[in-house]
């Protein structure tokens, strides 16, 4: 393609999908969604009052660098970090595409752990970058930091770790992370996406506002999609050390969060009573599917998210397939790396328990 108004490997490149919604699948039905990680309690009841009083002023521009909103994420984090160190984004996903964005370019070289968020690679590769995989350790899906590390060359920038993991809902603990951390070489970032963190029980884990204030070279991902109940806001935000911020800040739109999600955003971080609500509704959920899966010999990894992993002794379209019948969604993760496996995220008590139903006839049969 000479002279082409194209560049190659945008063109070639991948588009990522995120899971169906509920009218996509069965339009007008009662579907049990688990298929999303979405808080299935619904969004912050301060988040929905903040919107209702909105509404009236949506004919003025909302903040220009939603500094009502960072200066809130800055005190939630009670002294870890200040609103220098806070860049927020149009979702998650738009903070991952903003880091490679900034530091990365054609020809340059990023790391991934596979199973993991698809969007690492996606986003790279369409900047024209080299994706090198170093995948988990089978079964323990434990971080292969041997292999990471011989993977580093002159031309690596950015390594991509999810703390908890996207699908594995498996966790990398404190004394890991800081051995990755000694051993990368100053020319590279480690970006930590910990967008569930809430979700974790462990104590030998840490955020990464841990290993940015001890002044390793470390990016973290959050959002408001998860236990805040507000994935259909799309609110992102990342946080490293107000060098790599106010460089990173330079790629900001303007006005782009809406005023309807700064609000939501701001109000839903005051809002602690739901999310304690939330993390103990997943915790127990959690517990009661561990046992019940145990109970069915259904496979299944240890999680510290609010989904569970699963590998059915049958094929995972059909295991999707046979839980849609029941009105319930699920997600096969073979895309993620993950071959053979489901995602299934934890609901309410109901929704769990409709879910072994289906599970005990799908499973006898």
């Amino acid at each position: 393609m000479e002279n082409s108004i194209f560049k190659p490997y945008l063109l070639n490149a991948a588009t990522y999908k995120g899971g169906k919604t509920k009218s996509e699948i069965k339009p007008g039905a009662d579907l049990i969604k688990l298929s999303s990680n979405e808080n299935l309690l619904g969004p912050s009841p301060k988040a929905i009052e903040a919107i209702k009083a909105s509404l009236a002023s949506l004919n003025e521009y909302p903040d220009g660098n939603a500094a009502r909103l960072v200066k809130s994420i800055a005190e939630y984090s009670n002294g870890k970090l200040t609103a220098e160190q806070v860049v927020c984004a149009n979702s998650g996903s738009e903070c991952i595409e903003m880091i490679i964005r900034a530091f990365m370019d054609d020809g340059l070289e990023c790391i991934v752990s596979t199973p993991t968020f698809m969007p690492y690679l996606i986003f790279s590769r369409k900047m024209g970058v080299n994706v090198i995989d170093v995948p988990l350790k089978a079964d323990s899906y434990d971080m292969d930091i041997d292999g990471i590390i011989s993977a580093i060359s002159d031309s690596t920038r950015l390594i991509f770790v999810t703390n908890p993991n996207n699908p594995t809902g498996t966790y990398i603990p404190d004394d890991q992370i800081k051995e990755l951390l000694e051993r990368v070489p100053d020319h590279v970032i480690v970006v930590i996406d910990e967008v569930y963190y809430q979700f974790v029980s462990k104590p030998d884990y840490s955020t990464a506002h841990k290993w940015v204030n001890a002044g390793y070279n470390v990016i973290g991902i959050n959002s408001l999609s998860k236990a805040y109940g507000l994935a259909g806001l799309r609110i992102g935000y990342l946080y490293s050390t107000p060098q790599i911020t106010e460089y990173i800040n330079k790629l900001s739109r303007p006005f782009y969060l809406s005023t309807l999600s700064i609000d939501a955003g701001v109000a839903a971080i005051s809002d602690t009573e739901f999310i304690d609500r939330t993390v103990k509704s997943v915790a127990n959920g959690r517990a009661y599917l561990k046992k019940e899966f145990d109970r069915l010999g259904l496979h299944q990894t240890p999680s510290e998210t609010n989904f569970i992993l699963v590998k059915p002794d049958m094929d995972p379209m059909e295991f999707e397939e046979s839980l849609l019948q029941h009105d319930i969604m699920v997600r096969p993760v073979g895309n993620f790396g993950a071959p053979g496996c489901v995602r299934i995220t934890v609901g309410k008590e109901e929704h769990n328990v409709q879910l072994i139903n289906a599970l005990e006839q799908i499973l006898q049969s």
